[in-house]
């Protein structure tokens, strides 16, 4: 089992308040988990409106398969036509049982 994490640091341009920024978080959450089947979480920055940290994770039994799955959601985040840029990623797959 192999465990495939990324972290995603995205701006915000149009977020002029903690809710616009509450809005998108979830709408982008939500699609990432329709479409990919991984888990997604907001991990840093929860008091700036211009700034959302998500984390995205997926198990699996191959490596190259999470590998896959975690640069896909990158690619999806990067061409969403919302009002979001992705300023930073890191990505690691962490070797299992």
């Amino acid at each position: 089992m192999h465990i495939g994490v990324c972290r995603m640091m995205l701006h915000l341009p149009e977020s002029a308040s903690l809710k616009d920024k509450r809005q998108v978080a979830r709408s982008l959450s939500a699609r990432i988990r329709n479409r990919f089947n991984v888990a997604v979480a907001e991990v840093e920055d929860h008091d700036l409106w211009q700034r959302l940290v998500l984390a995205v994770c997926c198990v699996s039994t191959d490596p190259a398969h999470a590998n896959e799955v975690v640069s896909n959601v990158v690619a999806f985040v990067e061409d969403s036509n919302r009002d979001l840029e992705l300023i930073d990623y890191e990505t690691e797959i962490i070797p299992g049982v």
